[in-house]
């Protein structure tokens, strides 16, 4: 029995080109940005607060880079399981757990601050709560950006989403060190908490509906085990996150070293390292903004080129620069290209994420960025407490002009514009008494090919085999029979028989597409015999006349 789609659907493109602006005009998206705004304004203060607090509590230079690691350690340990989480189950009750979580650590910092009980590493331990909150809260808002606004926007979207958190920045630090200096870092994490009240309400009366699924939620071990198998399975997938990653790793001296560049190479106070950051801020919002016009001319790959590059030259203007004026026009730069070859990176991740892997795919791209931060953090935080601040600068520059190789080896290339919805393919035949957790299942395809089209069939079942493990199938393999040259078998596995139904339900047009062109290689007449068979292994099966006698207890 051939399996065939119930329904066809044909990859649709964009026909019009959209301003930056225009999925502002759906009003479901406009109130959820304008909190997101609120949000990330408090999450900086949170930031800027924590950061100058900790110049103030110990003059070690590791502690201060550590409040980046304690805010993006989370988002490189979590972020995976949270994007199984937010493809498993409703997105909005787990967007409002997530900011209920970052509240609460807000506001207890900030009691602890009143109280005079606050010390480095419990600034750490907190930060490292609210940035677990937003860990959990991030893949279920962005991977809800496609239920939002129609897929011609997503892009536009998607750097909207970008440019709140940078509208945020260009203000947020500013502000917040004013609250910090005027009012005190305990006011200044309350301010944290109170921010994100707005965002919670808009969820809370988002009346979200969710798409139905004939089968329960994956068991968490084996959602976050299908998100890593798509990522491995997914080449453009792979490389777009390990640019991603070096470019955190290196990017990341930035907001690890800033409040040392203020206080040490500038001399300068909270309101300068305020300052710092929103010319930082204030970039990268004109890098959103100017985003749309230069993927006109040019591609993702020499965008992030590009801002590589000069990424790389601002971050050794910072550190040579020894006025305040330089130091923010080279920050004002950075912010740009750091906003444009992040947004980048973030689009490609989702044009190419189905619907039922989307929340783990942006949890993948979180964990890249949120590694390389951390990561990244930690190390030139290091090489600052044990050379300079102006070392760790230069030697964070150096790796980001080293990274420029990368697009040779290893290109960022353009996202198909294919259609991303699954196909419902016809149920299978069944005539045994199955469960959901019924299994293994082996699913065996046999195949004629003449043998003229045997190295071209081959060569096709590659990518068949790409498609298979990542939407599911294990132990994957392609044999031909010794004795008859035309027949070729496929075999692979589920683990249970929800676990086949899932990988049924997770081709793509695009997927299907390419098992179609693999069947082309057939002899003419022909097509693959499909066999389904119900793993027994030795021991398994008891049937009722081998069951041991039970004595007669009234005897």
């Amino acid at each position: 029995m051939n399996d065939s789609p119930a329904s066809s659907r044909v990859p649709t493109a964009a026909a019009v080109s959209h301003g930056v602006l225009a999925p502002l005009r759906t009003s479901l998206f406009l109130r959820i940005w304008i909190a997101s705004v609120l949000s990330n304004l408090g999450f900086l203060f949170l930031s800027v607060g924590t950061a100058w607090e900790m110049t103030a509590l110990t003059k070690a230079a590791g502690m201060v880079a550590l409040v980046q690691t304690a805010l993006m350690l989370p988002m490189t340990l979590l972020s995976i399981p949270a994007g199984a989480i937010a493809d498993m189950y409703d997105r909005r009750k787990i967007a409002l757990a997530a900011l209920a979580l970052s509240m609460t650590s807000s506001a207890t910092l900030a009691i602890l601050t009143f109280m005079g009980e606050a010390s480095p590493w419990m600034l750490l331990a907190f930060c490292a709560l609210a940035g677990t909150g937003m860990t959990l809260f991030n893949p279920a808002w962005q991977a809800s950006v496609g239920e939002q606004v129609p897929r011609e926007m997503l892009g536009q979207a998607v750097a909207l989403n970008s440019i709140s958190f940078n509208i945020a920045r260009s203000f947020g630090p500013a502000l917040g060190g004013v609250i910090l200096a005027i009012a005190g870092a305990g006011i200044t994490f309350a301010s944290t908490a109170a921010s994100y009240l707005p965002m919670f309400g808009v969820m809370y009366l988002w009346r979200r509906t969710p798409v139905p699924s004939r089968l329960p939620p994956e068991r968490i071990d084996r959602a976050v085990s299908a998100g890593v198998r798509y990522v491995l399975h997914s080449p453009q997938v792979r490389v777009v996150l390990v640019r991603t990653f070096c470019f955190g790793f290196g990017g990341s001296v930035i907001s690890a070293l800033l409040p040392l560049v203020t206080r040490d190479l500038l001399h300068g106070s909270a309101e300068i390292f305020g300052l710092m950051l929103g010319t930082y801020g204030v970039g990268a919002v004109v890098g959103a903004v100017g985003l749309n016009r230069l993927r006109h001319l040019l591609s993702a790959e020499g965008l992030i080129l590009l801002s590589t590059a000069v990424l790389a030259c601002a971050v050794a203007i910072v550190a040579l620069s020894p006025s305040v004026v330089l130091s923010g026009a080279a920050l004002t730069i950075a912010g740009a290209v750091w906003m444009v070859a992040l947004t980048v990176c973030n689009v490609q991740i989702q044009t190419m994420a189905p619907r039922w892997v989307s929340g783990r795919l942006m949890a993948a791209y979180q964990t890249a960025i949120g590694g390389g931060m951390a990561v990244g953090s930690w190390c030139w935080g290091g090489a600052a407490q044990a050379y300079s601040v102006e070392l760790s600068l230069l030697a964070a520059a150096a790796f980001l002009a080293a990274t420029l190789m990368l697009g040779r080896f290893m290109p960022v290339r353009p996202a198909p514009e294919v259609d991303l919805e699954p196909v419902k393919l016809s149920d299978p035949e069944v005539n045994l008494a199955l469960t959901g957790r019924s299994g293994p299942i082996i699913v065996q395809l046999d195949y004629r090919v003449p043998a003229e089209d045997a190295r071209d069939f081959y060569r096709m079942m590659q990518q068949v085999r790409s498609v298979r493990r990542r939407n599911g199938g294990y132990d994957w393999s392609l044999s031909r029979d010794v004795a008859d040259a035309e027949l070729w078998v496929e075999r692979f596995q589920c683990p249970t028989w929800h676990d086949y139904l899932r990988q049924r339900d997770r081709n793509t047009p695009d997927e299907l597409e390419v098992q179609m062109r693999a069947r082309r290689y057939l002899r003419k007449g022909t097509g693959p015999q499909i066999r389904r068979l119900l793993e027994r292994p030795f021991g398994s099966v008891r049937w009722a006349e081998d069951a041991p006698e039970v004595p007669n207890s009234s005897n």
